[in-house]
């Protein structure tokens, strides 16, 4: 495998099967990374923390996977990918199993942390080994399609944890997200081919990635358009009880309304990437969430913020995949390192806005949420512009 590639068949132009279990995976990936924004309310009561601490949850989760992600590409660079990505889903289902049982908020922490080892493997290294699955002029979609899972994580695994964890208890919502990563790791293992290994990179590459204007910036972009989104995000649950005093029910369906447009953003991007280009694809993305958060406070009943949300969802995830084919298209050869540099991006972006807005809840600034995260989002399109403008120069 590591000599041969799974082409699409030329007369449907279908991508491999093979890719439905990395699809699958990224979406028990995502559905476990929001399992705690879906469930925040009730870690806080169970555990007796404020709500602003319960949310260290997500901001010390995303340092680590921020960290994790590049160090993760580098260690692992010479593994088969059938056993890595096979074997992360394991630790993400024990790890998961195990935060169920936690005894206390600090044991949670902890064990939340080092569940998110997986994260900072799968998604990236399912992505960078694309070129090794499809021929080049697929690998947009390709890449955008398997991060389709993150789409129907919101669709479904969201919304699902914040009902479970609503009524039977934010442990049992774990217990769900374990379960699903077991599947996922045998559907991998059965599914992928032995010896797909992207080449490793050298330290020369990865020095050559860090000193490419182009790709940096959009990796800055990354990080700023998470941030924006993660002070609001991350805050879903209890700015929704706060303020439209949501039950568990209607707060999920909620988060399926979010999902399911973010899944038709992001089924719209796999399709349209490749031809209006990628660059221009994170522009759109990016404008349509600022377009959401400069009008969130209008969303004064339940269905005034579901609306108020649509563009939001269209942009959210759709964005990222196009920015991960963005990264791609920049500089093929260093994919494995730009793709996982991203990925750091994205977590370090989601640690920077929750904690952001832990910082602003505490303060009593709740109805400030949306504000801090339009202004990340207009620097996040800024960047973007710039990293456009480096990358043509680049040729």
């Amino acid at each position: 495998m590591s000599s041969t590639t799974l082409t699409a068949s030329p007369a449907t132009d279908r991508l491999p099967a093979v890719l439905w279990p990395m699809l699958f995976g990224n979406f028990v990936i995502g559905s476990g990374v929001m399992t705690v924004a879906g469930t925040l309310n009730e870690i806080s009561s169970g555990l007796g923390v404020p709500v602003a601490t319960a949310g260290v949850l997500i901001s010390a989760g995303a340092v680590l996977m921020c960290v994790g992600a590049p160090l993760c590409a580098a260690l692992v660079a010479g593994w088969d990918r059938r056993r890595l990505l096979a074997l992360s889903m394991v630790w993400y289902a024990l790890l998961h199993l195990a935060c169920a049982f936690a005894p206390d908020f600090r044991s949670l922490l902890v064990l939340r942390v080092l569940a998110l080892v997986s994260p900072a493997i799968f998604t990236p290294q399912a992505a960078a080994c694309m070129g090794l699955l499809v021929p080049p002029d697929q690998r947009g979609r390709a890449i955008t399609f398997i991060f389709l899972g993150w789409s129907v994580a919101s669709v479904l695994g969201m919304p699902i944890a914040a009902y479970v964890g609503g009524t039977l208890g934010w442990r049992s919502a774990f217990g769900v997200v374990a379960a699903m990563s077991a599947v996922s790791a045998l559907w991998v293992w059965r599914a992928m081919p032995d010896g797909v290994r992207p080449a490793a990179l050298s330290r020369a590459a990865w020095a050559e990635t860090f000193r490419s204007r182009a790709l940096m910036t959009c990796v800055l972009v990354t990080v700023l358009y998470a941030a924006g989104q993660f002070v609001q995000f991350s805050y879903f649950a209890p700015y929704f009880r706060q303020k439209l005093d949501l039950s568990p029910t209607a707060l999920s369906l909620y988060f399926m309304w979010f999902g399911a447009f973010g899944l038709l953003g992001n089924v719209v991007m796999s399709r349209t990437i490749d031809r209006v280009g990628a660059a221009r694809a994170v522009m759109a993305g990016i404008a349509l969430m600022a377009v959401s958060l400069l009008l969130f406070s209008l969303g004064t009943t339940f269905w005034l913020a579901a609306l108020v949300s649509v563009p939001w969802a269209l942009g959210c995830f759709s964005s990222n995949s196009a920015q991960q084919a963005r990264l791609v298209a920049v500089a093929p050869a260093l994919a494995a390192a730009s793709v996982a540099l991203n990925s750091s991006a994205m977590y370090a972006g989601q640690a920077i806005g929750a904690a952001t807005g832990g910082w602003l809840i505490a303060r009593g600034a709740m109805d400030s949420l949306h504000w801090a995260g339009f202004a990340g989002l207009l620097a996040a399109m800024v960047a973007s512009a710039l990293a456009t403008r480096f990358a043509r120069r680049a040729g």
